[in-house]
């Protein structure tokens, strides 16, 4: 287990918590400062008052936790966020509301799961031709539904 130190920037913010022993995600909070509103079609940024040392080597990524997402339309609007090693400044959320009604984050709620995961750095280097394989440009759907 890796240690990530971390600061908090408000006295309220709640430490990412892992939700079973086995889980990949932990759990960032919205910082309890009361409820927010999220209109449909709306991207609001959730402040969790939260800094943190990630790891050289790896980079923290950001995904929806499947139950607000699934049942309630809310999810990163980047997708999938990623916070590199060397950013120290506060871990933010863009939330969007993906639902056709306004949406509600309770103060302190859980707005998403971030996983710390090792990178390779790439050094790109150009070429006159690339190896050949079996899918070669077959490109979206090449591989068939079933």
């Amino acid at each position: 287990m890796a240690i990530v130190k971390f600061v908090k920037l408000n006295s309220d913010a709640i430490v990412p918590t892992y939700g079973t022993p086995f889980a990949a995600g932990a759990d960032l909070y919205a910082l309890p400062h009361g409820d927010i509103k999220i209109n449909s079609g709306e991207t609001v940024m959730i402040h969790t008052g939260i800094a943190m040392q990630i790891p050289d080597g790896t980079a923290a990524f950001i995904f929806a936790r499947s139950g607000i997402a699934t049942k309630r339309g809310l999810a990163p609007a980047n997708k999938v966020g990623v916070i590199d090693s060397d950013y120290r400044g506060e871990i933010m959320v863009p939330i969007h509301n993906h639902s056709h009604t306004q949406q509600v984050i309770a103060s302190g709620e859980r707005v998403a799961q971030m996983v710390i995961m090792p990178y390779i750095k790439a050094e790109f280097t150009e070429s006159e031709t690339l190896e050949e394989t079996e899918r070669n440009v077959s490109g979206f759907g090449s591989t068939g539904t079933k």
